[in-house]
């Protein structure tokens, strides 16, 4: 074989799976086409649009420019793939007051509104895909769930609970400043000193915002469901 075959193949082999991997799945989903509903499958009819609420774009920037994707995913795997399904509220609410079990994949329609899916690199940290839901019912049970992110960024080891938390703590999200006359509404029941009090910066609140967006767990047409948990008889 001569040096030059053993590069064109080389190049090839290499070429085929970025095609394959990079450039197909990029084109096939930049621009995801409206899905039509079905009364058989879905039981209604229309165009299926996945909601989103919060400050998505610019929290999602935010989100990215702190690298937060480096230690925490937002991909809810398949059955066949992983028991992310059956992690206590990764991939929904087993057992939602209103809406019964939620629990399902991840889908390309879950990232809309953002630039970039934010899938991550590695999980040193718990996956995201659902974080706002599950603030909501556990984490902040009854109390302000932007209050109990605000701590979580401002040091996640302040909750006894989490002392041994890998993330790291982002003070510089927040300013200390003198308080004149009373503490403003914005001021966090936490990190004051003295005549001081602790106010998050734009920046965080934009993360607080998109992470409590996270709430992939919105029903989806047949098409999109690949695989329920609730028709899984696996482990619970």
């Amino acid at each position: 074989m001569s040096f030059r075959t053993f590069i064109l193949g080389l190049s090839a082999s290499f070429g085929v799976a970025w095609l394959a991997v990079v450039v197909m799945p990029f084109f096939s989903m930049r621009e995801l086409a409206p899905i039509q509903l079905s009364e058989a499958t879905d039981g209604t009819t229309g165009i299926f649009f996945p909601k989103r609420t919060g400050r998505i774009a610019d929290g999602a920037r935010v989100y990215a420019e702190n690298g937060c994707y480096l230690c925490h995913t937002q991909v809810v795997r398949p059955s066949y793939a992983g028991n992310d399904l059956y992690r206590p509220d990764w991939g929904g609410l087993k057992a939602d007051p209103d809406r019964g079990d939620t629990r399902r994949e991840t889908n390309a329609y879950d990232f809309y509104g953002e630039k970039f899916a934010q899938i991550g690199v590695s999980r040193m940290g718990p996956d995201l895909s659902n974080l706002g839901r599950r603030v909501e019912s556990a984490y902040s049970a009854g109390k302000d769930p932007s209050v109990w992110l605000f701590t979580h960024l401002y040091n996640p080891r302040l909750d006894p609970e989490r002392w041994q938390s890998t993330c790291p703590p982002h003070h510089f999200m927040f300013t200390k400043r003198k308080i004149t006359g009373s503490p403003t509404e914005e001021a966090m029941p936490f990190g004051a000193e003295g005549d001081t009090e602790l106010v998050p910066t734009p920046e965080a609140k934009a993360l607080v915002s998109y992470l409590l967006s996270l709430k992939k767990d919105q029903a989806v047409p047949a098409v999109l469901n690949f695989s329920p948990a609730k028709d899984k008889g696996a482990a619970k």
